[in-house]
């Protein structure tokens, strides 16, 4: 006999076009793929940069130019007859709505060949931009250009018109800026609480130790992660920190049901969304958009929202400025030491109770805050210590630890702040 949806207890749906018929199912499907069981086991990183002429950074991105120099790499939202081949370390490039690039390699188990696989895209990527005078960015907001929308798509279209009924600063993080993912996975089903507590929890103390991004468009903000900023700013609540849960799934699951719908996806021309519809009403009022959400409606929905960490079945990393050049590896592997044991979580969690929810104090005063300076150091030794469950080889971990010691040597006792 065939069972109908809607009394089937299973969150896996017949197809992606699968109707949902209530909230539960919903919330259901989102705790299942989000949240994913297993050993911590694979690494994994996307890194994005603005991009800019060499000869003159404030110059606006020419679209043909761009793709041009991306060749058969081109994603094809920017080159639709594009074939879209990976670089030769399997990263996929992709294009942001403001000409922002990215590079996304395969996960690997081992934390060194994904460094040195990474590393190797990232030059590759470097010298086709080189070839066509073009440079990646060494901050992670554009310091010399207004937000400008290169690539008009009816999804960036409909996230561009959503955002800005909030503020400027959705057009800002669409458009501007740039930031280093680190993706780790979420760990047995015991373990999903703490990891997921760990990994906000060092939050603040990270963003204030690798925040790079002061000056936009020209103007110097007063914050050292305007990036950041703009980021929290873009959809409160969706954009900004989870508040502490034992049930990171649920929480998760319930956010997502709760979230303005930003785009819905049509054969037309404008993808926009009912004002004030949110997924849960979507499910519940289908007229308001002409037709029921479908599971696949949902799974795009997710990837509208931008939280400080997305849970994908892994945990996606958000909240990190990215670095110049391979400075991105001090970070990811900052990251992947401190979470690689339930041990270290533990002490982890024990270091940052007291910062764990200064994020606006690290986006603007960064490493000058007190507390969060004594975070920083006091995970740094940790991170460092911890190293050795990392594969690094002696070039790579000299790397890293030569870094965050010159970022602990040079922590500022104050910064002047902006008027």
């Amino acid at each position: 006999m065939d069972i109908p949806v809607s009394m089937n207890r299973s969150p896996v749906p017949d197809s992606p076009s699968t109707q949902i018929y209530n909230r539960d199912q919903a919330e259901a499907y989102v705790a299942m793929i989000c949240f994913k069981h297993g050993p911590p086991r694979l690494h994994g990183v996307e890194l994005e940069w603005t991009v800019h002429h060499r000869s003159d950074p404030s110059r606006p991105l020419i679209a043909s130019q761009l793709s041009c120099a991306l060749g058969h790499h081109a994603p094809k939202t920017i080159n639709p007859q594009s074939t879209h081949l990976p670089l030769p370390g399997g990263s996929m490039v992709t294009v942001e709505p403001g000409g922002q690039v990215e590079i996304s390699p395969p996960p690997f188990a081992s934390a060194a060949d994904l460094i040195s696989a990474t590393n190797a895209d990232a030059a590759t990527l470097s010298g086709f931009l080189d070839s066509h005078g073009l440079v990646l960015g060494r901050h992670a907001i554009d310091p010399h250009r207004p937000p400008t929308m290169l690539l008009k798509l009816p999804r960036y279209d409909a996230m561009r018109a959503a955002f800005d009924c909030i503020g400027p600063e959705g057009s800002q993080m669409m458009l501007s800026t740039a930031s280093v993912q680190v993706c780790l996975d979420s760990g047995e089903a015991n373990q999903h609480a703490a990891r997921w507590r760990a990994v906000h929890a060092l939050g603040p103390a990270l963003v204030a130790l690798f925040a790079n991004s002061t000056d936009v468009g020209g103007s110097h903000t007063g914050w050292v992660s305007a990036r950041l900023r703009a980021t929290l700013g873009t959809c409160p609540p969706v954009t900004l920190p989870p508040a502490p849960t034992d049930d990171p799934a649920a929480q998760w699951a319930r956010t997502s049901m709760e979230a303005p719908v930003i785009c819905v996806r049509g054969d037309g021309s404008s993808w926009a969304a009912p004002r004030g519809l949110t997924f849960s009403r979507w499910v519940s009022e289908p007229g308001l958009v002409g037709r029921p959400p479908t599971y696949d409606d949902l799974d795009y929905h997710l990837t509208t929202l931008f939280p400080p960490v997305r849970p994908k079945g892994y945990l996606e990393i958000r909240y990190l400025d990215i670095q110049a050049g391979s400075g991105w590896v001090t970070p990811f592997a900052l990251l992947a030491a401190l979470m690689a044991r339930p041990s270290t979580i533990d002490q982890v969690l024990d270091h940052t109770g007291s910062t764990a929810d200064r994020w606006f104090e690290a986006a603007r005063e960064g490493l000058a805050d007190s507390a969060l300076r004594h975070t920083a150091r006091q995970i740094v030794q940790l991170g460092v210590d911890s190293l050795h469950d990392l594969d690094l080889n002696a070039a790579q971990q000299s790397q890293v630890v030569d870094d965050l010691a010159r970022r602990i040597e040079t922590i500022p006792t104050s910064r002047r702040r902006s008027a």
